[in-house]
């Protein structure tokens, strides 16, 4: 296993979970990539595996593809073959992005051949890309190491779904040429800061007077690093980050009855990220009705605040936002307008209010439920 030392520490690459500071740029020594006639590796290491991609031209779906299978136990440490030579091809371990088969059964894994259609499953339809493959099989082996939980315990199911929304799905769309939205318009501003955008970037520069295979390698060793390292850092937010902040969320909606009759304001025990997780959550646990207003105490300001849900993720409209008579005044006057004592604010859109304590960001929520 290739290691590297930094500030005194030794750290184990590509082994989960004890990996927990990856480097985001691998050196050219941490992983070996090769084609038939050309090798970046030591000639006296001799990996167990050989995974094969194809030469030339990289994109992200390769590169993080490449990267996952190697945090497999299967491929761990496995030696990366760049080619497209048939030949060379049938005689590795694993393929992916070239070849033109789809075999998981043998870890063929092209999705660019004539009638491949293979989608995640479980409610998304996208089609798959070489990492969206790479991921479907082999994604819960890596999360449940991460987690040090066995595949078949709940959070790795939970986190398999969450990270192929948040994270893979984009992958697989932009490679297989998915626009975003269902429309002819073009977009309003473009956007080439994505994560398949700046590995394509690491390609070699046509005027570089080097474009030899080792210089190739070299370039594909750190898309690999890049693409692995954001890969990572999106597993250890959904395993540190995510999935305690939905068991919060979903204390916080089993007792919202317990706040108002209504059942229509919830109050977050302990401030997490929200938002995404109520959607989900009313959706899975069929809430109705639909929760209207957050309460949650800002800790910098030791303040309450109360907060519209919006109508969905990705829109800035509320369900209900907060009194249109409300909205741009502060303390006296907005207490004044209120008849609640504590007032704060209230923001100009109406997505969201202050109070100094919490009964009165309750009294503002309950009484904007009757407006």
């Amino acid at each position: 296993m290739w290691t590297s030392t930094r500030g005194g520490f030794n750290m184990k690459l590509f082994n989960l979970p004890k990996s927990l500071f990856l480097p985001l740029m691998a050196s050219s020594n941490l992983v070996r990539v090769s084609s038939p006639a050309y090798s970046t590796g030591s000639p006296n290491h001799v990996p167990s595996k050989r995974v094969g991609t194809h030469n030339g031209s990289f994109h992200c779906d390769e590169a993080l593809g490449c990267f996952m299978i190697r945090l497999t136990d299967k491929f761990s440490n496995s030696e990366i073959v760049r080619t497209r030579d048939p030949k060379v091809l049938e005689g590795l371990d694993a393929v992916l992005d070239v070849g033109g088969v789809y075999d998981p059964s043998n870890d063929r894994y092209d999705h660019h051949q004539k009638g491949f259609e293979e989608v995640f499953g479980h409610g998304f339809n996208t089609k798959l890309s070489s990492a969206g493959l790479v991921y479907k099989h082999f994604g819960r082996e890596i999360i449940a190491k991460e987690l040090q939980l066995g595949e078949d315990h709940p959070n790795v199911h939970r986190l398999f779904l969450a990270i192929y929304k948040s994270f893979m799905e984009a992958i697989d769309a932009i490679d297989n040429g998915i626009n975003q939205f269902d429309t002819d318009k073009p977009p309003r501003y473009v956007n080439n800061t994505h994560l398949s955008s700046r590995v394509g970037r690491l390609n070699l520069d046509w005027t570089d007077p080097d474009q030899s295979p080792e210089k190739e390698n070299a370039a594909f060793q750190q898309a690999m690093a890049l693409a692995g390292s954001e890969f990572l850092d999106n597993v250890r937010f959904h395993a540190k980050s995510w999935l305690p902040a939905r068991s919060i969320v979903m204390e916080c909606i089993a007792e919202r009855y317990d706040i108002d009759p209504s059942g229509e304001i919830m109050v977050l025990k302990r401030f997490c990220p929200w938002k995404l997780h109520l959607f989900e959550l009313e959706e899975e646990l069929k809430v109705e009705p639909p929760i209207k207003y957050v309460l949650y105490e800002d800790e910098r300001g030791k303040q309450w605040r109360v907060q519209a849900v919006a109508v969905s993720p990705d829109r800035f409209e509320s369900r209900k936002p907060l009194p249109a008579h409300w909205r741009g005044l502060r303390d006296f006057e907005l207490s004044k307008e209120t008849g609640i004592p504590g007032c704060v604010f209230v923001h100009m859109s109406g997505f969201i209010g202050g109070n100094q304590t919490y009964d009165g960001a309750l009294a503002m929520a309950r009484t904007a439920l009757k407006i």
